[in-house]
């Protein structure tokens, strides 16, 4: 069974910061390839950040340079530093793997506003 339990949202001015975690379950978690995803209202769900088991990423181009995936395999846990926040980053952000089928946390709320 696979849970992925999300942490860390709130609400933030433009230009602060935030860190999500996702812990994840199951003793092979650090095979896994975790990704970040949010959703805005209204739009569908899209991917933000994604990291391999080896450590490898890739990030859509609209968070290059402002937001960093990493793992710590010890933990199973997977964050996501989002710095330099913009009103567009606002929406839930979602943990998920893919382990024959997607699996998903519930999400965590990110609201930039002043």
């Amino acid at each position: 069974q696979v849970q992925l339990v999300e942490s860390g949202g709130g609400l933030v001015q433009p230009g602060g910061s935030l860190r999500l975690s996702c812990a994840a379950s199951g003793s092979t978690s650090s095979f896994w390839t975790m990704g970040w995803y949010r959703q805005a209202p209204g739009k569908q769900r899209d991917l933000v950040a994604r990291i391999t088991s080896s450590g490898s990423t890739n990030y859509v181009d609209s968070v290059k340079g402002r937001f960093t995936i990493s793992r710590d395999n010890a933990k199973n846990t997977v964050y996501l530093q989002m710095n330099s926040l913009k009103p567009e980053d606002t929406a839930v952000y979602y943990c998920n793997t893919f382990i024959a089928q997607n699996y998903w946390g519930q999400g965590t709320q990110v609201t930039v506003s002043s």
